[in-house]
């Protein structure tokens, strides 16, 4: 971290904790300078970068000020859910598809889009490490790494994790069409049609389609939005239901943004390890984080290669490449064949073009870049939700990704928000497309992952009008 994002995380600290209140005049550029020991240029990034996050405000031969309001963000969601403990067929495909579709149209501003703005990504660099790629292509290598991946890129994704202090060989990681195939294998290795499979709840309705596609019963366990599934919970299902397999988002949970923390992680692995359940860690968002470090995967704390670490460039670097991977443990071989017997393969050119940009550097520059912006824009999203949503409304604070999870007051409909907002140009996803069975049918799940600007505040002041409309119906 650099040290005016070190200074900026400070203030902003002090400021969503209430010990700078709105008003406030933050110290001068250098008094700050010389009680932090840093340069005038680093405070006054530091400033600007809080300015742009709508935390503090310059007024003229005054200095930076608190802005009013910073400091009265919305509530967090402060319980976790309370699914039944059946096992479940799941149907949720058709609401699914329903919602893809609009948010796959440019003139719908995309709230309810599980994908960030493409224009974050170095796609003109990739284009160049695509077309010098292709030019280089090893005629045999369409042979040589037809089901593993292209050697290059496994190499440098197996250095990504060295980097975060896991040995995880070259030879354990399987490239896939993105990061769901790489869960989708790993289903397919480990259970059987009527096999049951333990998630969360909410869960990314990425896995319920899987689970529903394999003809597999999901095991909802409640899940907190700050830290992540209940593993006591988790145990009693463990213990009843003896699941095949366990699939769940340690980091920056899809859709609530929860960040499970690491002693959580390991007690959950070794909690998997006792009952012998395998572990399909989806970990897409986990270089996505606003704090000084990567959070560890639970991958990190499995010593008995029971852990299928899957994820992808999708989220973070090529959107549209669909060049995902798993790093299998024990079941590598299993997932190998699976891909074989499915796929066959990845494409080469997109796999060549991904190994170059690694190994002639940038990627820990993009990403540093990349994460500014989501925090930034998460700092707007949050202060436009509290000024247009209605009081009562509950919003989840990710360290991380670009998805915030509102519970909305009172019994309103989230299923009919969706379709009034969308009647107006604006998607978002309803809390119900995140459950095999009825629930959260007053939350919503909003991405602030695209550029705020003027047309996406009207839509939000848009979506908050619609919530507002509902509450005054229930209330005549």
């Amino acid at each position: 971290m650099k040290l005016y994002e070190a200074l900026a995380r400070d203030i902003s600290e002090s400021i969503l904790s209430g010990v700078l209140q709105p008003g406030d005049r933050l110290p001068s550029v250098r008094k700050t300078s010389a009680s932090r020991g840093v340069s005038p240029a680093t405070v006054f990034e530091a400033y600007y970068t809080l300015e742009a996050q709508g935390l503090v405000q310059a007024r003229e031969r005054s200095g930076y000020f608190v802005s009013v309001g910073a400091a009265r963000l919305p509530p967090e969601p402060d319980t976790a859910s309370r699914p039944a403990e059946d096992a479940l067929p799941i149907a949720m495909s058709e609401r699914v598809f329903d919602l893809l579709e609009t948010t796959m149209r440019r003139d719908v501003v995309p709230f309810g889009s599980a994908f960030p703005s493409p224009l974050l990504f170095p796609l003109a660099r990739l284009a160049r490490m695509m077309s010098t790629s292709v030019q280089q292509l090893d005629p045999w290598a369409s042979v040589d790494d037809l089901t593993p991946g292209n050697a290059r890129l496994r190499r440098q994704i197996s250095l990504r994790y060295l980097i975060d202090g896991m040995t995880v060989h070259a030879d354990d990681i399987v490239v896939t069409n993105g990061a769901l195939e790489a869960l989708s294998l790993c289903l397919m290795a480990l259970a059987r049609p009527g096999d049951a499979v333990l998630i969360e709840s909410p869960a990314f309705y990425g896995s319920l389609q899987a689970i529903e596609r394999q003809g597999l019963e999901a095991i909802a366990v409640p899940t907190h939005p700050r830290d992540g599934m209940d593993l006591a919970a988790a145990e009693r299902a463990l213990e009843r239901h003896r699941p095949k397999a366990c699939w769940l988002m340690t980091n920056f949970q899809n859709p609530l943004g929860s960040l499970m923390p690491d002693e959580k992680k390991r007690d959950l692995v070794r909690l998997l390890a006792r009952y012998q359940v395998p572990l399909i860690e989806d970990d897409v968002f986990g270089e996505l984080y606003f704090g000084d470090k990567r959070p560890l995967p639970a991958k990190a704390f499995d010593t008995g290669g029971l852990v299928m670490h899957c994820s992808s460039f999708s989220k973070c670097l090529a959107p549209g490449y669909r060049v995902g991977w798993v790093a299998g443990g024990r079941f590598t071989r299993q997932l190998a064949r699976q891909k074989l017997a499915s796929t066959l393969t990845t494409c080469a050119p997109a796999q060549g073009a991904l190994a170059l940009y690694l190994e002639k550097g940038g990627y820990d520059r993009h990403l540093r870049l990349l994460r500014h912006t989501l925090a930034s824009q998460q700092a707007l999203f949050m202060e436009a939700v509290r000024r247009h949503f209605p009081e009562g409304t509950r919003v989840t604070r990710p360290k991380g990704g670009y998805l915030l999870w509102l519970e909305l007051p009172g019994a309103v409909d989230a299923l009919a928000v969706h379709a009034a907002a969308l009647a107006q140009g604006i998607s978002v996803a309803p809390g119900p497309i995140f459950s095999p069975q009825p629930g959260f049918e007053n939350c919503l799940r909003l991405n602030y992952g695209h550029a705020w600007d003027a047309r996406a505040e009207a839509a939000l002041a848009t979506v908050g009008g619609i919530v507002q409309a509902q509450m005054g119906k229930q209330n005549a």
